[in-house]
Parts: C-alpha cells; structure tokens; sequence
C-alpha cells in the first residue's frame, strides 16, 4: 500500500469518526475519560501510529498527515482529540530514546501507550546505573489508558557549580500510582491526572535530555534515521497540545451555521444571517481556523525541509514558530467566544456543541505552552539581538 493511499484512508477515517464523536462526547466528560470503544476505534485506524517507527509497526508518516488526523477529530469531540495529540506524539519521542527504551516499551506489543507530564517537579538522585526518581506531576492526559509514562524533572550537576540537565524519564505503571483528581470545566474527557512516583529506579537508557532533543541529535537517531527523528522535540509536543483547538473552532464554526441559518430571534423577529455581528463573528473564526491551520502546515514544511537537508533550524525561526504555536488556542479562545455570544441563549447550556467546544478551547489555552506572552517577549528580545530565554523549542 501506497503512502499516499495510507494517508486517504486516515483522513477518511477520520472524517467518518467527527459526527460518532460528537454523539460520544457527552458520555465521556461524565466517564472522564475515553470510551473504550473511541480508544479501539483510534487503534483500529493506525491513528497512534501515524509518527511511530516502521521498525516498530508505525507508518511513519509525517507531521502533517498527523496533526491533519487530530484537528479533524477535534471537530467531533476535542477532548478526544487532545488525548490522541498528547499520547500519538509519545511514539514519536520514544523514539529519540536509546533503542533498549522502545524494546522495553514495545517488545511485547508495538500498540502500548505513553502518557506523560513535562513539569519538572521530579527529585531525582543519581544511582548506580541510572536514577531514582520520586514525585508528583499533574496533567497526565490519557494516563488511564497508558502503561507507561514520560516525566520531566532537573537531574542535578555531576560537580558543584554545574548546570541542572532536564530530562524525560520513562517509567512503567507498576512504579506509579494515578491519583484521580481531574474536575474541570472543559475537556473533561481527557482525564489528565495526577502521577505519583516513589522512589522508583530509572536506568539511565530511559531517559532523554532535553540538549538532545534541541540539538536534534538523540541516541535514538543511531536506528531510527529518518529526517522525522531529527525534528526538534520541543516544536513537535507544543503543537500537540494546540493543534486540537483548531479543529474544535472548526467544529464551532460548522455548528454556528447549522444553528443560525434559519434561526429567528425570538425577541425582535429578526433573521440571525442578516445579522452584522452574527456574520462578523463567523467571518473572523473561518479565518481564525484558516490561518492558524495553514501556519502550522507551513512550519512542519520548513522543519521537515531543513531535517532532509541537515541543516539545523537557526534560533530565529524556532523561537518564531514556537510563538506561532503558543498564539493558536488564544485567538481560538477569542474567536469561538464571539461565535458563542452571538448563538443565542441557547448556548449557555452545557450540551450544546458551541459551548462545549467554548469550554474546551478556554481549558486547553490555560496549558502552560498556550500561554503567548513569554513566548512574544523571547520573540521580540531575540529578533533585536537578546539571546534566546527558551529553548523548549
């Protein structure tokens, strides 16, 4: 099968899944969690394995097929979506690992999931043969369904005076625990709990510095060559946790025209699509969509061009397309707020599919690597010769 018939059957597929999603939607904020039967539709499709290996049974696509799948999805059900982002991109890390890493991970089953957490909140001591590690992160999306972690913390310098050196830290399920405490008001269905570590041994194969990943020369590059391995990490999981926000304000935008196209305001009798500000709120969240869509688009060609070449991505372009990422679930943010506040009163209740994607986008902009403002100043101090103050990039 071709690659070009592989990517038409996952946007197929995905396409089929948008109305099957939004009917499940509902039943999976209440569960807080997945429905098992959208986890094994996700399985079924190859959509976890759009960016993992060909050696470990992945298609080893490339970003653009995988981001395509998510925001597409996330016209159905965002919380679904996010959850295939954050975990799908972890088969593309585990990846950048030493090779053993992904033998411990997937020798017996090439289809077991990784969920994560990056805060790097973990103690660390150094050990024979690696680390003990011990901790408590939050946010850890999709934990529920996945047997293995990734956590972040600051391993401390060999000699005094030296530089703490990040890390991810891989560890199995049987040395963490999964403390339920996910109540929010927006993609609830994520079930982004918190992960507690006691004293748990990680040898030094499962873990990845980040200097690696940044210098786009991981251990992990010595089987798995392929110019999709040698893209920045910190460009690639950023854009997992923003990309969702662009299909859900799509999804808004096709419910605001199915819900408005014939309505009659109650009040003054008048036609909701001769309404200027109804219009002026859906023209502005089409382009919203457009534009953060074909951004995004446009920075994986640029990144994917420079991996082929060798040729390292330059500070300036990373620091801009990270800001690029950090900008989308703002104005989505903004952009679907209009499209609510001009639905009607209707929308103030929960299932309606406007307001659910309205408490979406908002959750998902309160993630950390959402949040533009640091990511403007780095951009603007480094554009006028300030060295770079950010390098998940």
């Amino acid at each position: 099968m071709t690659q070009d018939l592989i990517r038409h059957q996952l946007r197929t597929r995905a396409r089929e899944l948008v109305p099957i999603l939004r009917e499940r939607a509902s039943d999976a904020a209440r569960q807080g969690r997945l429905p098992e039967e959208t986890l094994a539709d996700f399985h079924e499709a190859g959509f976890f394995r759009i960016l993992q290996p060909a050696r470990w049974q992945g298609l080893e696509l490339e970003p653009k097929d995988f981001f395509d799948v998510q925001m597409t999805l996330a016209e159905g059900c965002m919380s679904s979506a996010w959850v295939l982002g954050v975990v799908a991109i972890h088969n593309w890390q585990l990846a950048l690992f030493d090779d053993r890493a992904a033998q411990d991970v997937w020798g017996q089953d090439s289809s077991v999931l990784i969920s994560s957490s990056y805060m790097p909140v973990g103690k660390v001591e150094r050990v024979d043969g690696g680390f003990r590690l011990s901790g408590r992160w939050g946010f850890s999306s999709g934990s529920r369904h996945c047997q293995w972690a990734f956590l972040g913390a600051l391993v401390p310098p060999e000699q005094p005076g030296g530089a703490p050196d990040y890390r991810t830290f891989l560890v199995p399920r049987s040395d963490y625990q999964i403390l339920d405490n996910w109540e929010v008001m927006g993609l609830e269905a994520t079930g982004s709990h918190d992960v507690l570590v006691e004293g748990a041994f990680v040898p030094e194969y499962r873990t990845h510095r980040a200097a690696d990943g940044f210098m786009q020369q991981s251990p992990g590059n010595d089987v798995n060559s392929a110019p999709l391995y040698r893209l920045p990490f910190g460009q690639i999981f950023v854009r997992a946790v923003s990309s969702a926000a662009i299909g859900a304000l799509q999804g808004a935008v096709d419910q605001f025209i199915a819900h408005n196209r014939t309505r009659v305001a109650v009040n003054d009798g008048r036609k909701m699509l001769q309404d200027p500000a109804a219009q002026g709120a859906l023209a502005n969240a089409m382009v919203c969509a457009d534009d953060c869509r074909t951004v995004l688009l446009r920075n994986f060609e640029l990144m994917l061009d420079s991996a082929q070449a060798g040729t390292p991505l330059d500070m300036q372009g990373r620091v801009k397309m990270r800001y690029d990422s950090a900008l989308v679930a703002d104005r989505c943010a903004k952009a679907v707020a209009e499209l609510m506040f001009n639905s009607g009163a209707a929308t103030i209740f929960r299932e309606h599919p406007i307001n659910r994607a309205f408490r979406d986008i908002h959750t998902g902009r309160a993630h950390v690597a959402n949040n533009p403002a640091k990511y403007a100043w780095n951009l603007g101090g480094v554009s006028m010769g300030q060295d770079s103050t950010d390098f998940f990039l």
